[in-house]
């Protein structure tokens, strides 16, 4: 069985906050950035620990590809366990929630 992996459309001013937040909730195993045509842009692993200074490139390139265009894909590959709650933001067969 694969791992899950849920999708959810960002605007380019959002994009870095966002995948600071999907981060910073811990569950996540890898983030991948794609534009509205699916293409790749990037792919970013996460090892648990992964904190702080070591993530400022990242940062770094999230700024520059969010200002090349105004939507993204942000594709979460979420590590496998009953236990683990849907990423934030969507439900867990992988749709967009409602927001406030």
């Amino acid at each position: 069985m694969g791992t899950p992996t849920e999708e959810f459309e960002v605007s380019g001013d959002n994009l870095v906050q966002r995948v600071k937040e999907l981060i910073h909730q811990g569950n996540i195993r890898r983030i991948t950035i794609k534009n509205k045509e699916g293409t790749t842009l990037v792919e970013i692993p996460l090892t648990a620990g992964v904190v702080g200074s070591v993530l400022l490139p990242v940062w770094v390139a999230i700024g520059a590809i969010a200002a090349l265009a105004a939507s993204f894909t942000i594709a979460v590959e979420v590590i496998d366990g009953s236990d683990q709650k849907p990423v934030e933001g969507t439900t867990p067969d992988g749709t967009a929630s409602g927001g406030d």
